[in-house]
């Protein structure tokens, strides 16, 4: 019987499930969001919205619609500017935000979080063995997600970004220390060809321990996105 690592977190079901808001422009995104309605109250924003423009404006629109905001920029630069960012960032009510590079990066980042929930990325769902390679790293995917995850979470950031393939072994290792937001997740088993490598179902995802999801094209892309929305909470409630 496959073990069973469901959340322990004291997280409202419907908070669960993030909407990814990968559109080109904020007129976009914010009819998604309408059509979405209540069925969707946690939302990332990320970098094709960033260039869009307005970025900040959204944001606070989506605040003022009482929805959760996560931050998806990956933050990557010299330590001081990326604790400046993060710490500029935590002023505007955002609840979530991802940073990505080494041990004194993710100190920076922690350090001036605030209430600001710091999120480190340990290797992107697009990534696979091949992709690893020609980077340079010659550990396998589940060790270098692991040596991330141990690293962020004796620094002192909040959590991880992670495929659900590797959850598991990261709850045998640390327990539920770190939260764990999974993208990739789709709502059934297909293997319809994307950018995404490393994905797992909506159940798997939970199963395997994620604390949240991470849902865009699915959603975005179905002939009625709420009803689609609405089927993948009765997923996770279904866990829970």
């Amino acid at each position: 019987m496959t073990q069973n690592f469901i959340s322990q977190k004291n997280i409202p079901t419907p908070e669960r499930l993030i909407m990814a808001l990968d559109f080109p422009s904020i007129d976009e995104a914010k009819a998604m969001v309408e059509e979405l309605g209540d069925s969707v109250i946690f939302y990332k924003v990320g970098m094709e919205i960033f260039m869009s423009g307005d970025y900040f404006a959204f944001i606070e629109w989506l605040k003022a619609r009482n929805k959760k905001i996560f931050v998806d920029l990956k933050f990557f630069d010299i330590p001081a500017t990326v604790g400046r960012a993060i710490k500029a960032l935590s002023s505007k009510g955002v609840d979530m935000a991802t940073i990505h590079g080494n041990d004194s990066i993710m100190e920076a980042a922690a350090k001036d979080k605030g209430d600001l929930k710091v999120l480190a990325v340990t290797a992107l769902t697009s990534l696979d063995r091949g992709d690893l390679d020609d980077l340079g790293f010659q550990c396998d995917v589940q060790n270098l997600v692991l040596s991330r995850a141990k690293r962020a979470l004796s620094i002192g950031c909040d959590g991880i970004v992670s495929s659900g393939l590797e959850v598991p072994m990261l709850r045998e290792q640390l327990d539920h220390k770190l939260l764990v937001i999974t993208p990739g997740v789709r709502p059934v088993d297909n293997r319809v060809e994307d950018d995404q490598k490393r994905v797992v179902t909506v159940e798997q995802a939970f199963q395997n321990g994620a604390d949240y999801i991470v849902i865009g094209r699915p959603v975005r892309d179905a002939n009625d996105s709420k009803a689609m929305a609405e089927k993948i909470q009765r997923q996770i409630a279904s866990q829970f």
